[in-house]
């Protein structure tokens, strides 16, 4: 099978929607669909869809040679708090590691603050004798008498699943793996998780609660992974099934089964690639990534070409817009600010008379009220609907009917009654509201990372982004807008863009006045190997990419920064040139090094990666026309708060050059984009569109 002729399959579950989409070679979309989620049994819903796709296509699943999935299972089972009854095996004298945390309060002057849940309570953390040295040494063998004690401890609390996270395990996992080799040797059902493989970094507290959260899934996700593969399998699938990753890459099911910790954030991460393949064919190289769907609304930053990164995020925040309230992972992430702000986020009104939408959601089951099943809570959908924003007929490609009457009952009485507002008042409220809540997310995302928004292109993708960019873009003032082709399963479509890869960070501390070579690329030697292991099941070629990296501080500083190495072994020259680009970067972020301080090296990381195909610059279309609209639809302006007559335009009718000035509606399958009255919009040569912000001289308000 060719490149030009090969099929593959993403399958990306949402927490509304589950989006599919069927690609022939590099980037031809042959079907899309969008169906709604089933909780009950995701691969159900996901299996649904995807034969859909299928029968569309007219082909069957033994053609298919690629199949990718990201899914939100991990992230909603630690949420909602529905994994495997986990305890923790620390050293012995560290019991009290989850307890102690940061020793701090995230919010110091809340009376009322609630802890985050760290899943292991303490009368299931358990220790055992045993004690290493920071570099690995023996200080203490472990004892393998207490045994008999610990086994009886973990079955009168009937646990499921073991997270050990011993003291220094990083630098040397001996004891950790004897102790997982002892306890499978009596009781082999235990989902055992170490350290020292899902996160071997110092910081003992993050590094537990890695793990923690990691055997916390563990047995759902492997149960979960095993129907699917079955479930497809069944239907004639033959090619393997690769899962996304929080990192933005792909991995094996096998691998994804021993660390379901990287599938968190795993649908977000392919929107996040989907955004900087668009920005290379564009040529834009400051980017904001915009991804609303039905629960929540994605935020990413890309420069050139390339989505920020981190080493760490919280899971499940006790209080959702403050760091430090939810519980810590240390896993490589595509950096994002994601908020509760999606088609179906409900909308109250508090005693005092303020509106508030989200973070609760609908979510698929019921869903909005306009889905007719059974949904008596006003939603973000809901009140687009009644500002004449959808158009009924075309929405989720006519399998789902609308029910109109419904969105203006629950408004009206949830909503406008309590505010003495008509329905349709009602509606913008809530979409003022929810608006506001997504541009002020962006702001204090650009603010933390201290970067302007104002100079960038938005990337609008998602089942309500296209819907809502112009009135967030306009908000932050951003004043260019580009919906992809297929912007409703974005984030399906950024999966058969991702390498397959896998990255390792190990702690090996040094300073670098006194960094030990040898060993240094003894440890890079080991890291490349076990990552290309990884990758090469995934994807077995020769021709893997390597980055290599240090992480890097001055001595008494809380965070490090990332320092890019060459992928070859250090030699002597090479000191020189980290500390030349470990001040450079302190330079950009702080305005000046500070000279004469001790800079020391916490951990180094390797990245292995299977090659992508470049994308393929955006042609630019010569202006041809200015279509006739299908239809016109009454709507209310976000600019100017009257009903207004709007052209709608479907997509598919508009040629490359053909240009539509705002107000408008142009929809598709699975989204509908809005140009604002203040905005137009026109179709380059891949069928990109792109929303230009006009001068106010330029239309009338």
């Amino acid at each position: 099978m060719t490149s030009q002729d090969r099929l593959r399959i993403a399958v990306d579950i949402g927490g509304t929607f589950t989006d599919i989409v069927l690609i022939a070679g590099d980037d031809e979309i042959l079907a899309t669909a969008k169906t709604l989620t089933t909780h009950a049994n995701p691969a159900e819903g996901a299996f649904a869809g995807a034969d859909h796709v299928i029968g569309k296509a007219g082909i069957l699943f033994s053609d298919v040679s690629g199949f990718i999935h990201g899914t939100t299972l991990a992230t909603n089972a630690l949420i909602e708090r529905r994994g495997a009854r986990v305890a923790s095996i620390t050293t012995r004298g560290f019991r009290d590691i989850l307890e102690i945390a940061y020793e701090r309060r995230y919010s110091q002057y809340d009376i009322n603050l609630e802890k985050p849940d760290l899943i292991v309570p303490r009368a299931r953390s358990f220790t055992v004798p045993e004690r290493l040295s920071s570099n690995g040494g023996v200080l203490e063998s472990l004892d393998e008498t207490c045994m008999d004690g610990l086994v009886a401890a973990l079955d009168d609390c009937a646990v499921e699943a073991v997270a050990i996270c011993l003291l220094h395990a990083y630098a040397n996992p001996v004891h950790e793996h004897r102790l997982r080799e002892l306890l499978l040797g009596v009781r082999p059902h235990l989902a055992i998780s170490l350290s020292s493989e899902v996160s071997p970094e110092a910081r003992e507290f993050d590094r537990l609660c890695t793990t923690v959260a990691n055997a916390y899934v563990q047995p759902l996700i492997a149960g979960y992974l095993a129907n699917l593969a079955n479930r497809f399998a069944a239907a004639g699938l033959v090619c393997p099934i690769l899962m996304m990753t929080a990192g933005g890459g792909m991995t094996t099911l096998e691998t994804a089964a021993r660390f379901p910790i990287r599938l968190v954030e795993s649908g977000p991460a392919g929107g996040a690639i989907l955004a900087a393949r668009v920005a290379e064919c564009s040529g834009a190289d400051k980017v904001l990534s915009f991804d609303m769907g039905g629960t929540t609304a994605k935020l990413c930053m890309i420069d050139h070409y390339r989505p920020q990164t981190a080493r760490r995020f919280e899971i499940a925040r006790a209080d959702r817009f403050v760091k430090g309230s939810g519980m810590p992972v240390r896993i490589p992430v595509i950096e994002m600010v994601e908020i509760g702000a999606g088609g179906g986020s409900i909308a109250t009104v508090d005693p005092l008379g303020r509106l508030a939408v989200g973070p609760k959601s609908a979510g698929s089951e019921p869903g909005p009220a306009v889905f007719g099943r059974g949904g008596n809570a006003p939603t973000v959908t809901d009140a687009d609907v009644l500002l004449g924003l959808i158009e009924p007929e075309s929405f989720a490609e006519g399998r789902l009917r609308i029910n109109e009457a419904a969105a203006q009952d629950v408004l009206k009485a949830d909503v406008g009654d309590l505010l003495g507002l008509d329905a349709i008042d009602a509606a913008a409220g809530v979409s003022d509201v929810v608006d506001e809540n997504m541009a002020n997310a962006a702001r204090m995302h650009g603010v933390e990372s201290g970067r302007e928004l104002n100079a960038r292109t938005m990337i609008a993708f998602g089942g309500n982004g296209p819907l809502h960019a112009t009135r967030v873009a306009r908000r932050v003032g951003v004043d260019r807008i580009i919906v992809p082709p297929d912007p409703g399963v974005g984030s399906a479509v950024g999966f058969l863009y991702a390498p397959v890869s896998f990255e390792i960070v190990r702690s090996l501390y040094a300073t670098l006045d006194s960094l030990n070579l040898d060993e240094i690329n003894r440890l890079f030697d080991q890291l490349i190997d076990n990552a290309e292991n990884v990758v090469r099941a995934g994807a077995p070629t020769d021709n893997l990419t390597r980055q290599r990296t240090a992480f890097m501080r001055y001595r008494g500083q809380g965070h490090e920064f990332e320092i890019a190495l060459s992928d070859r072994q250090l030699i002597p020259g090479d000191v020189v040139r980290l500390r030349n680009d470990f001040e450079a970067e302190y330079r950009r972020q702080f305005t000046r090094a500070v000279p004469g301080m001790v800079i020391e090296v916490l951990n180094w990381s390797v990245r292995v990666s299977s090659p992508c195909q470049p994308p393929a610059p955006t042609s630019q279309a010569k202006a041809s026309r200015t279509p006739t609209p299908a239809s016109i639809r009454d709507i209310r302006c976000d600019v100017t708060d009257e009903t207004v007559a709007a052209g709608l335009f479907h997509r598919a009718d508009l040629q490359p050059g053909d240009s539509v000035c705002g107000p408008a509606l142009i929809v598709e399958p699975q989204t509908t984009t809005l140009v604002s009255r203040d905005f137009s919009a026109s179709m380059t040569g891949n069928r990109s569109l792109v929303l230009t912000r006009l001068c106010e001289k330029d239309f009338e308000p």
